[in-house]
């Protein structure tokens, strides 16, 4: 049983972080329920503000530590006037207790709520945590690859900052243990014969003073071994090496024909947005192409992508065709992920649905890692026949319906949740 010991006093800054995450990770199930909650109730423009969450009051009680009075003792308190020293209370029927003022119930069972507020950042974590871009891989090094600097060992030659004064510093010692040993050696022998000699220096003078010059030599060439010498300096070794990027792109097709009203038109724009905020949060290095289509389609920035009013019939062909031909021209499938994701009611040019489906099946789900279809229309009309066809060749295929606002986020979640987890 581990004891945590919460610190509550005033002074400081930030020091109720740790308490706080140690909080969010003993209640995650329960938070994650609560922000699922919280989607269907405000707009996805809003999703990133901060939310109040209410759970369960389970086991949130704090421990504390006070002084106890110690033995046994009976007492009661001022303000009684029901109760004498050593009277029996009974239980209360139905395990109620209290005076409160509320009307009782008769049936089911209750526990009070805590209520807290998330931040943004804690809030969105949350809410795109068990999210991701399906069969997101690192692709081969293109022309301009990234660069990863690491550690290679030591070099002799670097700048100073780069100096790595230990190994130098080692080296040196080595080269003059090195150099001077034998030396030195022959200096330790030459004093201890000259000690012997001077205690009989009767008739050993010139051999004295001959062994004397020899000493003074050899101190001398000891002395002229440098401390430190520019062979001996080391410098961290630093080397680049280009690294596979990582790099995804994805496709947002809408379908603005005149069959699709503002209600679909609607729903198209909060899948989008979903996808939008989901994707800008997860992955740094990531492309969005925006394609709009009725009988023609043509690539728009992100404003004329939800805001423009322009309508007409229905080819949705001709927005595959766009993206098949932006992806030829930019978006090699060495160097990108490619995703793609298609919002539409469904209704269609009879004779291009089957076409939409060869495009998909033969060009563009060859270099896709995932394309996702989401019809926001409940009829099943001949362009979800003809991709339902689809689904049972291509793994990387997915399609979902979401007629309501309400099935917008479990429908996302359901298209883009991590692999191997449930929906």
């Amino acid at each position: 049983m581990s004891l945590h010991i919460i610190d509550r006093r005033l002074a400081g800054k930030n020091k109720s972080i740790g308490n706080r995450e140690r909080f969010l990770r003993r209640y995650k199930a329960q938070i994650r329920d609560a922000v699922r909650g919280a989607v269907s109730g405000r707009g996805i423009r809003d999703v990133e503000q901060a939310q109040d969450i209410t759970i369960p009051k389970r086991d949130i009680s704090e421990p504390t530590f006070h002084h106890g009075q110690g033995g046994v003792r009976d007492t009661v308190h001022p303000g009684n006037t029901d109760y004498l020293r050593g009277d029996r209370i009974a239980r209360p029927k139905g395990g109620g207790a209290g005076s409160g003022q509320g009307q009782a119930s008769d049936s089911g069972e209750s526990e009070d709520d805590f209520t807290f507020t998330l931040s943004k950042e804690e809030f969105m974590q949350v809410f795109f945590e068990d999210l991701a871009l399906p069969h997101l891989i690192r692709t081969q090094i293109g022309d301009t690859p990234e660069w990863k600097t690491h550690r290679a060992g030591y070099t002799r030659d670097g700048t100073p900052n780069n100096l790595h004064v230990v190994r130098s510093m080692r080296g040196a010692l080595g080269r003059r243990l090195a150099m001077g040993a034998p030396a030195t050696r022959e200096l330790k022998a030459m004093k201890l014969h000259l000690d012997e000699l001077e205690r009989a220096p009767d008739g050993h003078e010139p051999e004295i003073s001959l062994l004397r010059a020899q000493i003074s030599a050899l101190e001398l060439r000891l002395k002229r071994i440098p401390f430190l010498d520019p062979l001996d300096l080391r410098f961290r070794g630093i080397v680049k090496t280009p690294i596979p990027s990582s790099k995804a792109v994805m496709f947002c097709l809408m379908d603005v024909s005149g069959s699709m009203d503002e209600a679909r038109k609607d729903l198209s724009k909060r899948f989008f947005i979903l996808l939008y905020l989901f994707l800008t949060r997860h992955y740094e290095k990531i492309d969005i192409v925006f394609i709009r289509h009725h009988t023609q389609a043509q690539e728009v920035t992100e404003d004329e992508f939800f805001h423009a009013t322009e309508s007409g019939g229905t080819v949705v062909s001709s927005a595959l065709e766009l993206m098949r031909t932006i992806q030829q021209e930019r978006y090699s499938p060495l160097e990108w992920n490619i995703y793609g994701a298609q919002a539409s009611d469904g209704d269609n040019y009879s004779n291009d649905s089957g076409r939409c489906r060869e495009l998909l099946a033969g060009k563009l789900l060859s270099v896709c890692r995932y394309f996702a279809y989401v019809q926001v229309a409940d009829a099943e009309q001949n362009l979800w026949q003809e991709y339902a066809l689809l689904t049972e060749s291509h793994a990387n295929f997915a399609m979902r319906k979401a007629t309501e606002q309400s099935q917008i986020y479990p429908v996302f979640r359901d298209l883009f949740k991590k692999e191997g987890e449930a929906a």
